[in-house]
């Protein structure tokens, strides 16, 4: 069982980056995804999650309107597309899958995103 996050990297103020999350060894359809971010002294903070039923969605104020999370259950990848990135922005992000009614819950390793000038 395995999440694989990658597509972090350094932008600049206003660019944009595309994240995926891979599953491997069990079935994304059945799990609700999270992209959860923690910068340097700060507290891991949820980002942006989509159900597995509805695909309904949640954002955190200060990404609305600039992130988007979405999922491919035929390709085990959920993406989190970011735009109009901020300074603030800086963190490790890390996608997280849990199976609804269950204990059962898997963290991916994190990528870096740095936004600089």
């Amino acid at each position: 069982v395995q999440l694989q996050a990658s597509g972090g990297g350094l932008v600049q103020p206003g660019g944009s980056l595309r994240l995926s999350c891979v599953a491997s060894g069990f079935t994304l359809e059945y799990y609700a995804i999270g992209w959860f971010r923690q910068a340097p002294g700060k507290e891991r903070e949820g980002v942006a999650c989509i159900s597995n039923n509805d695909d309904s969605t949640y954002y955190v104020d200060s990404v609305k309107g600039r992130f988007t999370i979405s999922r491919d259950n035929a390709k085990g990848t959920v993406y989190l597309q970011m735009n109009s990135l901020k300074p603030e922005d800086t963190a490790v992000y890390y996608c997280n899958a849990k199976r609804s009614g269950t204990i059962i819950n898997y963290w991916g390793q994190g990528t870096q995103v740095t936004v600089s000038s």
